[in-house]
């Protein structure tokens, strides 16, 4: 039953929907799914179930102040150094992955590529949730279950699991190369 909320949900809520004010995310622990319009790669496909994430993210963390609402929020319109979902979909996407800031630590798809990809989402990326109050052992058996070719944590027998963690050590090997962005 629990799956089936995520993989064949009675609704889909795109960006707009979810950025409104109030938004119709809850502010609880969970676990989230993402389906995409158009698949982020050709060996993808769309209209499915691709990626699950969690809020909070470990059982250490029940303090945390991290809910559905503020990692959904933040995955449509955040940046790829706090969201690994964003990270792997510009990789895929083929979005340039530049260091950034004073110590050139952090990476991200700079003002521009970030721009880009939550136009990308706005348009293809959708998401749905369950509430959970321990969503890490949640997540930890949708991904055993179910193929979720976006996760990569927990994820190593996925099919595709290689050629993504290749494609993303790939784009942070690039950005090292390159300058650091302002």
């Amino acid at each position: 039953m629990t799956h089936t909320a995520l993989t064949e949900p009675d609704r889909l809520w795109s960006a707009r929907e979810v950025l409104l004010r109030p938004s119709p995310v809850p502010a609880a622990a969970g676990v989230y799914g993402w389906h995409f319009e158009q698949a982020p790669s050709a060996d993808l496909d769309a209209g499915r179930l691709l990626y699950v994430g969690i809020a909070p993210r470990y059982m250490a963390n029940r303090t945390s102040t991290q809910n559905l609402r503020k990692r959904v929020r933040y995955h449509y319109r955040g940046n790829a150094a706090g969201s690994t979902l964003r990270l792997t979909l510009g990789c895929l996407l083929g979005i340039e992955l530049r260091r950034v800031g004073k110590s050139g630590t952090r990476m991200t798809f700079g003002k521009d590529g970030e721009v880009a990809l939550s136009q990308w989402m706005a348009e293809n990326a959708r998401v749905c949730w369950i509430e959970h109050d321990e969503p890490w052992t949640l997540e930890s058996e949708l991904i055993t279950q179910l193929d979720l070719p976006l996760n990569l944590d927990q994820n190593r027998h996925n099919l595709f699991h290689g050629r993504l963690k290749e494609l993303r050590d790939q784009a942070r090997q690039r950005a090292r190369e390159l300058d650091v962005s302002a």
